[in-house]
């Protein structure tokens, strides 16, 4: 039989009808709320970083192959054939190993291990910036040229207006998408018809198109610059021949695989001339933005974590202090310091169950509410994101926990010293 665990039961019972109900009622809320925050924090943080990566990734892909000319500008990329050795059948690769490297404390280990998905999806793109011209407004864009092979599943839960560009494998079509922004500034709407001018070896080009969507992703820096069309148009306005293209955009199965993969295409895949490039090279700003969001977590994890710790230190000691006489007995009948202390960890262990018991029903609860009824909103221009996007990382849920319980009572040891200071004969005598 346990008997400090008994002893710290029978505490806890008691203290219910003394004067540290009100203690341990604080502690137990400090605790909740604590964790609760730290839950809800941690799951707004993964939902905001996971919806802007995959609004990011499914405009562009995952992995980007294009002319080696690395130096090259964004919008200034060599022609590529598009008759290729991995082209179509790179979405067919399916798990792919590699040697993965591990560093602890210093020390590099590798091992073989194999990633957790394979390729997707593979399509062709090509740019081209121009000059819309309507009857009210200029307003510059770029030309997304798209191809039969593109994958729509992305790009259709964001139309808000129209329907997907009837690309097909004979003629070339005049039908566009637009961003919702770029039709607001323009003052057009689906069917509508405007001139988009190019300039082209010093000569100035001129393209009429129909309006036949209108998409929102809520990422303005594309939005109010991208639009869909038909790569010929593109392929025209450059003077590329049909079976050229600015590159290839590659879809993965699983994030986690992006730097593998994208080593195995450039290394396995790809002859000499081309170049296999992540979209987090490519436009690192983004993703570095993102990444100071994990700074954000570590401080309000931090900040809260202190909260439950100081309101656990100052509820121990006070537990303690009232039950100076227990103490006293203890010690006259024979128990040793170390005992005694065990039985206030137990008590103190007690108290943080009941806070995280709590915490984890308010917390979670809060975020099973606003992934339903998303009652909590953003404004769209700043974070991208209209609502705020909850994603639950269950064993993130479990390691606030553990962690939570084994970090506080760990703190909790020294001023459990107290006990040794506390005289049996005094003790008895304290009232």
């Amino acid at each position: 039989m346990n008997t400090e665990l008994f002893i710290a039961r029978r505490v806890a019972g008691a203290g219910q009808q003394s004067f540290s109900r009100l203690i341990i009622r604080i502690a137990v809320a400090a605790v909740a709320v604590s964790i609760a925050v730290m839950i809800v924090a941690s799951s707004l943080i993964s939902g905001f970083q996971k919806e802007i990566s995959s609004k990011v990734f499914g405009f562009w892909g995952h992995i980007h192959i294009s002319d080696s000319e690395i130096n090259a500008a964004f919008l200034e990329l060599s022609p590529i054939e598009r008759q290729q050795p991995f082209y179509p059948y790179l979405d067919t690769v399916r798990r792919v190993p590699y040697i993965r490297e591990r560093s602890i404390l210093g020390l590099t280990s590798q091992s073989r291990s194999y990633t957790h998905g394979g390729i997707r999806h593979i399509q062709v793109f090509a740019l081209k910036p121009g000059i819309i011209k309507s009857k009210n407004e200029m307003e510059g864009i770029i030309l997304k040229g798209i191809g039969t092979d593109f994958d729509w599943a992305f790009l259709e839960q964001y139309l808000v207006e129209g329907t997907r560009i009837n690309v097909s494998d004979t003629l070339s079509s005049s039908d566009i998408i637009i961003s919702r922004q770029t039709a607001d500034r323009l003052r057009v709407g689906l069917g509508d018809r405007f001139i988009v001018h190019f300039v082209q070896k010093g000569e100035q080009l001129k393209r009429r198109f129909t309006v036949q969507g209108i998409y929102k992703t809520g990422l303005e820096e594309y939005d109010k610059v991208f639009a869909l069309a038909d790569i010929r148009q593109v392929q025209q306005l450059l003077g590329w021949r049909e079976e050229q293209v600015g590159g290839f955009e590659v879809f993965l199965d699983d994030i986690r695989d992006l730097t593998p993969i994208a080593d195995y295409i450039y290394y396995e895949q790809l002859p000499n001339d081309l170049y296999a490039e992540t979209i987090r090279e490519k436009l690192p700003e983004i993703f570095e933005w993102l990444e100071l969001q994990d700074i954000n977590e570590v401080v309000i994890l931090t900040m809260m974590l202190i909260v439950a710790l100081i309101n656990m230190i100052t509820a121990l000691l006070i537990l303690i202090l009232e039950r100076t006489n227990m103490i006293g007995t203890l010690k006259a009948l024979g128990a040793s310091n170390w005992s005694i202390r065990k039985i206030f960890l137990y008590y103190a262990a007690y108290i943080i169950l009941w806070g995280l018991a709590w915490g984890n029903l308010i917390g979670l609860g809060i975020c099973l509410l606003q992934k339903h009824f998303r009652f909590i909103k953003l404004d769209e221009t700043n974070y991208y994101l209209s609502e705020a996007p909850v994603d639950i990382q269950w064993l993130t849920v479990a390691a606030l926990n553990i962690g939570t319980l084994v970090i506080t009572l760990a703190f909790l040891v020294i001023p459990s010293y107290l006990v040794s200071r506390i005289s049996p004969v005094k003790a008895i005598r304290f009232q």
